[in-house]
């Protein structure tokens, strides 16, 4: 396995890999890897001859105050991580490689509609970060497929209505989300949980767990649902963002006639931020 930091290097090994016939397969991360990146590895893996996985932390997916400057780099373990899972090659640039002349001076990729509403509104410019960077690894690497978790479920929506209306030629996949023993989605955000906080984190399935059993025994008055849940979820000791209960296609509102349900939530413990989703058909 080869780690590069220019998109010189990267361009170059990926054109020779190109003429031998290979497909390439992309893993966008910011690094501090985990479980449920590795399978994205390994999904990847199984759907193209070369996997690419980029390591870069992205400032113009960051807004003011949020955790930017202590997100965790971990490029050694990672690089160990990847090898052991049969990634290819490693692209991890620096901040100045991918915004050489600052981001005030950027173009930017928004992706209207489905960035709206939950993440999009509690992390405004969040989802212009993700789009844009992600159009930039879609340019740099030109993937056969690209391999995204389903944890961060308006993030994959965006992604994929960004490909269709700029017809971008990646096929773009959604993997399963990765748990702890205990329900709680893998994460890299879960390192800053302490030891208390981590006994808590669990309510936040449990909740999405409690939530689909109501709706799967016939209740539709999701904005009541909604309410309880984040009721739930203070008296667990963490503080809601949201609780949303959408349709799985639209992320709008969910309605009585929806027959695709997906539960979104994002809560505070602590000062960390934890989000995970539950899907259903009715």
């Amino acid at each position: 396995m080869r780690t590069v930091h220019s998109l010189k290097e990267l361009r170059t090994i990926l054109r020779g890999y190109r003429q031998q016939g290979k497909t390439i397969g992309l893993v966008p991360t910011m690094g501090n890897l985990h479980d449920g990146h590795i399978s994205l590895v390994r999904k990847a893996a199984e759907m193209a001859d070369v996997v690419v996985t980029s390591i870069f932390v992205n400032p113009m997916q960051f807004g003011a105050g949020e955790d930017l400057d202590r997100y965790p780099r971990t490029l050694a373990e990672d690089q160990d991580q990847l090898a052991a899972a049969g990634n290819t090659l490693v692209f991890a640039p620096t901040v100045a490689e991918i915004y050489p002349e600052g981001l005030a001076k950027q173009t930017q990729v928004v992706v209207p509609d489905v960035s709206d509403g939950h993440c999009g509104a509690s992390r405004p410019g969040h989802f212009e970060g993700v789009a844009t960077v992600v159009t930039m690894l879609f340019n740099m690497v030109q993937p056969d497929v690209a391999v995204f978790g389903e944890k961060d479920f308006q993030q994959l929506a965006v992604i994929r209505k960004m490909v269709r209306d700029l017809m971008v030629p990646v096929d773009v996949i959604g993997s399963p989300t990765v748990r702890e023993d205990d329900g709680l989605a893998k994460s890299s955000r879960n390192g800053f949980l302490s030891p208390e906080e981590r006994k808590i984190a669990p309510a936040v399935f449990q909740t999405l767990q409690a939530v689909c059993k109501e709706i799967a025994n016939g209740r539709t008055d999701f904005p009541a649902l909604e309410s309880e849940a984040e009721a739930r979820l203070a008296e667990a000791g963490l503080r809601p963002d949201y609780f949303n209960i959408v349709n799985s296609q639209t992320l709008k509102p969910a309605t009585p006639e929806d027959s695709d349900l997906t539960l979104l939530v994002a809560a505070f413990l602590g000062t960390t931020r934890l989000i995970d989703n539950l899907s259903l058909s009715r």
